[in-house]
């Protein structure tokens, strides 16, 4: 079938680190028969779906980092920096691909994205949409203030040419509703969902994953812990031909996060020492006992009233490395973490693979939603989520998850939904069958086409 047009996907940042602009390049891609030029920075690796994909080109760009200036002068360096970005943008989006019909670019970062997109759709007569994830200057304020001049400054430049653009879509209604009322901009909402590749993992796939992980889950470095006496994977055993899940596995726990100020980690950390401290509380145990013998304990039972708790967080950011020392200084018992950056192919089976997820995100605006519980979903995982004013939006509490605003209240949902695990946790089960209702009810490519296509085939058709 010949090529109805091209369309450009910039994001000033790591493209393996931006699943929705990847998946909407594969959308263009498979859905609008777009050739499609993703311009954006390198880093992670995209999904190999997107580098197979024929009708799918990468353009990365250097990042640019001014790490001497910033140590001179905060202020200059932003400056600077937003400057190179704005040259090296105009450059790769005017001159290095060809001229796309359209460009989809996200929102954040805002500066000086934006501006070189327009100007680039101006100089190629193409067409401009934003997709809107968050707002930048909420972002901003999350490390100044709302009336800092800098915010100020950010939130003109942001409203001023997001009401330049062709056309908006965004992740929410409440975000639909903040756009409409408050920039004058008429944006389409795009819900996040999870591709096809997002599913409950088989026997078989949870047992390779866990060996090919077995190192990091069992051997970390420095780390002794409950899980690490452990020589093999904690969960699966192979017996002749059949894969078989162990009765005194651990219950896996996944969070994804970014690292950064809009997710407090330290309430995760609170709520895994409370649900230790509890349980050591509730079966009596005696303080004295030595920790290695008590581990020892664990494993050889068949099934305990409270599992240990493994905790896996994916994801690369600013304040891991003080959060990951943070947790060496904890003391317990019968709950470790490990900290880790899972390849594209990989993480949706530890999802599928998981008996619960976390969602610390917050939100800087409060009207966006965290896609990490979308991708949860799709694999049939149910979550447990941080509590703001929009997350109801995904999160239908008792169906397919639980939210919670403090550590205490965390930690009490851990007890009440791994009491009996794994075969006596009704609870958890309920909300399992829950998600994999919603996972399999709302998928990308359905929601994708219902929604963005449209808008995208009527901007582009006002361009011929």
């Amino acid at each position: 079938m010949e090529k109805k047009g091209r369309a450009a996907v910039v994001v000033l940042g790591d493209i393996g680190r931006s699943p929705r602009m990847q998946y909407h390049a594969l959308s263009l891609a498979k859905q609008a028969n777009l050739e499609v030029d993703i311009v954006a920075n390198g880093g992670s690796e995209p999904h190999l779906a997107l580098k197979e994909h024929p009708s799918i080109h990468f353009y990365y760009m250097m990042p640019v980092q001014l790490q001497a200036i910033s140590k001179i002068s905060g202020a200059v360096a932003l400056i600077l920096k937003a400057v190179l970005q704005f040259v090296l943008l105009v450059w790769f989006l005017c001159f290095k691909i060809p001229r796309p019909d359209v460009f989809i670019v996200q929102n954040p970062p805002s500066v000086p994205t934006l501006a070189a997109v327009k100007l680039a759709s101006w100089l190629r007569r193409s067409k401009f949409i934003i997709d809107w994830h968050n707002f930048g200057y909420t972002l901003l304020a999350l490390s100044l203030s709302r009336n800092h001049i800098i915010v100020r400054c950010y939130f003109w430049f942001e409203k001023y040419f997001g009401q330049m653009s062709d056309g908006s879509l965004c992740v929410t209604k409440a975000m639909q509703h903040e756009l409409a009322q408050n920039w004058g901009i008429k944006a389409t909402v795009l819900y996040d969902q999870p591709p096809e590749f997002f599913r409950p993992a088989s026997l078989q796939e949870k047992h390779d994953l866990f060996c090919r992980l077995a190192d990091e889950i069992c051997n970390p470095k420095g780390i002794k812990d409950c899980i690490s006496v452990e020589s093999l994977s904690p969960f699966t055993y192979s017996s002749g031909d059949n894969i078989l899940l162990k009765l005194n596995r651990p219950a896996l726990i996944v969070s994804s996060t970014s690292w950064t100020p809009d997710e407090d980690f330290g309430i995760l950390l609170e709520a895994a020492l409370l649900y230790d401290r509890r349980v050591s509380a509730a079966l009596n145990e005696d303080d004295s006992i030595n920790d290695e013998k008590l581990w020892t304990d664990m494993i050889s039972e068949d099934q305990c009233t409270y599992p240990r708790l493994l905790f896996i967080i994916t994801g690369k950011g600013p304040e891991r490395k003080h959060y990951e020392d943070k947790i060496k200084r904890l003391k317990l018992r019968r709950v470790a973490f490990r900290t880790m950056w899972l390849s594209a192919e990989d993480y949706p089976l530890l999802l599928g693979s998981a008996d619960l997820g976390v969602s610390l995100h917050t939100s800087s605006s409060g009207l966006d939603l965290p896609m990490k519980v979308v991708d949860m979903f799709g694999c049939g995982l149910p979550v447990c989520a941080a509590s703001y004013s929009c997350i109801k939006e995904l999160v239908k509490v008792e169906k397919n998850g639980l939210l919670f605003s403090s550590s205490s209240e965390l930690a009490d949902e851990f007890l009440m939904l791994f009491k009996g695990f794994p075969e006596g946790c009704d609870t958890l089960k309920s909300l399992t069958d829950g998600a994999m209702s919603t996972g399999s009810s709302s998928r990308w490519a359905p929601e994708w086409e219902g929604n963005a296509l449209p808008l995208i085939n009527q901007v582009m058709s006002s361009n011929r």
